[in-house]
């Protein structure tokens, strides 16, 4: 790609982004396909029903390449059964970044137990492998992985860690769908994965989730915590005989039909569809290798892991490579060039350092949620996670490209390529970064 050397758009000078983009960012993609497998839902009233959502769970599993897989109605209710699923009560512990969307890890106060917060890697903005040991503890009872923002972590260290210390490991795969680590899918590598399909994400569903597994007691574990009406006869787990018919949680997190339906439809594409993503992708940061300032948060060439289908694309910033420009304004620049107001800056907010896991009674106990049930106090201030707390000025948002049009494309990378190679001209007027950047939920992308 040639430079451009063009005067900013935010300066006075023309947009790099002058072509009609049509349909480049439009998701998901529905077709007359969904729309008839929805409407046979419709017409049979069998929106409350399970035929569809276990046609799905077997599609899904020989998908996903696990033995087991259970519909849920969101990605938070497929987290919770996940912890339940691996023996998480009152007491117990879990370990999980703060970086990412709360539903990661929230849901173990209603089971009794509590969070710890381990750091995160500053170019994957995954969870840090060497801060996980360091805070096991006899209560820990899960080490919960999220892919974030699409990155694989770095599974290996990871499992090697919890087997010796007899924990299990949950893979967050909301942002990851049919990712790959070293060759391996994402979320066939620890004890079970669990994941949200809520329109916006990668793999959709409409308002769903999915937990899936090799392990057959996690898994009917999972299905006896909000799936009552699902005892068929074939449980295996003779702990479980007993309370059959009733959901052990109280909860009731069936998938809804529609949703199933839908879910069906998009899977059959979704090799196909992610595979374009990903060429497009990654024709984009080809496109930005060696600009300063901006590094691509994919993995490395060769390694045999991907993206999956990209969620909530992101880069890496690097201000000390553009004069100390701060990630707010670089992105106020390139949004003027006709990238959009969607390229924004930071991602998501540490949890650790929000009121609901420092001061937040939401039961009654006289005390914290956070240590109600703890044997010490687990609170982490401000500076125990500076990786954590120092990514929402590192990082930005870019665009998610769903279909290959190289033109298009190109447009793109030279906004921020222009962008990068005129730094100095934005210093002057630079207004610095806010205290934070991002946002408690997880804002959607173009």
């Amino acid at each position: 790609m040639q430079t451009n050397q063009g005067t900013l758009a935010i300066l006075n000078g023309t947009k790099a982004v002058q072509t009609d983009v049509g349909d480049m960012f439009d998701w998901p993609i529905i077709t007359r396909e969904d729309e008839e497998a929805v409407l046979d839902v419709l017409h049979r009233r069998a929106m409350s029903g399970s035929d569809v959502t276990q046609k799905f769970e077997q599609e899904f599993a020989a998908w996903q390449g696990t033995r087991y897989a259970l519909g849920f109605n969101n990605g938070t209710a497929a987290l919770h059964a996940a912890m339940y699923g691996c023996g998480v009560g009152v007491g117990d512990e879990i370990i999980a970044p703060s970086l990412t969307y709360w539903a990661t890890c929230l849901s173990v106060f209603s089971l009794g137990g509590s969070v710890v917060f381990a750091d995160v890697e500053p170019d994957t903005l995954c969870i840090d492998p060497r801060d996980i040991e360091r805070r096991i503890s006899a209560r820990t009872k899960a080490i919960v992985v999220v892919h974030y923002l699409g990155h694989p972590a770095d599974m290996d260290p990871i499992m090697e860690i919890a087997r010796k210390h007899k924990v299990k490991v949950i893979e967050d795969l909301s942002h990851a769908h049919g990712g790959l680590y070293k060759g391996r899918k994402l979320g066939t590598i620890g004890d079970l994965t669990a994941m949200s399909m809520m329109t916006g994400k990668a793999l959709v569903s409409g308002e769903g989730g999915v937990l899936a597994t090799d392990n057959r007691e996690l898994y009917e574990k999972a299905l006896t915590f909000g799936h009552y009406e699902r005892y068929d006869g074939s449980l295996q787990t003779q702990a479980l005989l007993p309370y059959a018919h009733l959901p052990a949680g109280g909860y009731k997190y069936r998938m809804h039909q529609m949703s199933s339906a839908v879910a069906r439809v998009q899977l059959k594409h979704y090799d196909q569809r992610c595979a374009e993503i990903q060429k497009s992708m990654n024709y984009f940061w080809d496109l930005l290798e060696g600009v300063p300032g901006l590094k691509a948060h994919r993995p490395a060439k060769g390694s045999g892991s991907t993206m999956g289908g990209w969620y909530a694309a992101h880069g890496i910033y690097r201000p000390e490579q553009l004069g100390g420009l701060s990630v707010t304004r670089f992105c106020q620049a390139v949004s003027a060039e006709g990238v959009g107001a969607g390229i924004s800056p930071g991602c998501n907010l540490p949890l650790h350092l929000h009121g609901l896991l420092n001061s937040c009674d939401v039961y009654g106990h006289g005390k914290p949620t956070r240590i109600a049930n703890s044997d010490r106090d687990l609170r982490q201030p401000a500076g125990s996670l500076p990786v954590t707390e120092h990514a929402g000025a590192l990082t930005y948002g870019v665009p998610w490209f769903k279909h290959y049009r190289p033109a298009i494309i190109e447009e793109y990378a030279s906004a921020f390529r222009k962008v990068a190679e005129q730094h100095a001209l934005l210093l002057k007027d630079d207004p610095g970064n806010a205290p934070n950047l991002g946002g408690w939920h997880f804002f959607s992308r173009r």
